[in-house]
Parts: structure tokens; sequence; C-alpha cells
């Protein structure tokens, strides 16, 4: 008897789930379209990504090394095209170069593509920090204390790994401006700092020691 039961709810079961696909047949095979399309999309978008990364890397190498001071321009022109794609190895790498090489030499358009870098390019936290960095330093004998300060904050306020160099290079703005007081409490701020760069600690202590001891 219990073996009959038994067979009956099997063939009833089996007989639901044959009604279920029959009565969703074209909603199972719309949502297995969608995800067909979905998977083929993800990874062919992948492969896009990778091959444009390759391209740029091609284009920045083939840029810097046919590189001369009789292509100046031209070169300033094509690393901005690379700045302006947005990625995060080789848009950084073309400022700098662009800066070393003194391709351009109006400041406002610097700081635009560090912006760029900074607020529209997708970087990992310290490299946009070492970004933000390097835009102040790029800056920091031509502004007044209110703009270096604005544009270090984010470091200075976070527990960033360039936190002791953003520090550091606020003392000596504040040094060389001679405000005395201001400089010698970033310095000792990087003396309090517990991950701060060594060497950035000791030449602090040295500052300090040498021309801001009382």
């Amino acid at each position: 008897m219990d073996e009959d039961i038994s067979i009956i709810n099997t063939n009833t079961r089996n007989e639901k789930i044959k009604n279920f696909f029959i009565h969703n047949k074209k909603k199972l095979i719309l949502s297995l379209g969608v995800i067909i399309i979905l998977l083929i999309s993800y990874f062919a978008f992948g492969e896009y990504q990778d091959r444009k990364k390759i391209k740029i890397s091609d284009s920045f190498n083939t840029i810097t090394l046919n590189y001369s001071e009789n292509n100046k321009e031209q070169t300033a022109k094509d690393l901005i095209q690379i700045i302006n794609e947005k990625n995060s190895t080789y848009s950084p790498l073309s400022l700098y170069f662009i800066i070393d090489n003194k391709l351009i030499s109006e400041k406002n358009t610097i700081n635009k593509l560090f912006d760029v870098i900074i607020e529209e390019t997708s970087l990992d936290k310290e490299i946009k920090n070492l970004n933000i960095y390097k835009k102040a330093l790029y800056n920091a004998d031509q502004i007044n204390e209110s703009d270096l300060l604005n544009i270090l904050n984010p470091i200075i306020k976070s527990d960033s790994v360039w936190k002791s160099h953003a520090l550091y290079l606020t003392a000596e703005y504040f040094y060389s401006k001679n405000e005395m007081q201001k400089s010698k409490e970033f310095f000792n701020q990087i003396l309090n700092l517990e991950n701060s760069n060594q060497q950035i600690k000791l030449e602090a202590q040295r500052r300090l020691n040498r021309d801001l001891s009382e």
C-alpha cells in the first residue's frame, strides 16, 4: 500500500513539473536567452577592455620613444589624448612625461589634466593620493596657503601612506614664507604620526633641531 502511494506521489510530482515547464516554456526560454546574452556581453566587454589597454600601452610607448625636441607640440597633443582615455596606468604616466619634459608650460592646463586623473580616472586609493600630492608639489611655489591646503587636505585628513609627505610639503611651504610657528606645527605632526615615512621623519627632525629649535 505504502509503495503504491509513493508511486502515485512521484507521478503527481513529475506531472506538476512537466506542466510547469509546458506553461512557462516561453518565459524559461526568454530567461535562458537573456542569461546567454549577458554572458556573451560580459566576456566580449572584457576582451574589448583588454584590447583597448594594449592599444593605449602601444601608443604610449611609441609616443615616448619617438619624442624629440623637434616634435614637442605633437607629443603633448598625443599624450593629452591618452590622459583623456582615463586609463589607470598610462594616463598618469602621460602627465608625468609631459611635466618631466616640460612639454606644456601653462600651469592651468597641467592642473586641468591633473583633475582628469584625480577626479575622473578610476585609480587605486593610494595612487590617487600620490597624484594629489604631485599636484600640490607642482603648484607649491606659486599658490597661496589656502589653495595648497585645499589640494592636500584629502591626504592630511586621512591615514594615507602619503600623509607624511603632504605634511612635510606644507611645513616647508610655511618655512619658505617665514611662518615659523605654522611650519613647526606641521613638522611636529610628522614626528607624532605613527606611519610616517622614516626618511621624511628624519628630515623633519633635522629641520626642527637645526632651524626651528627655541
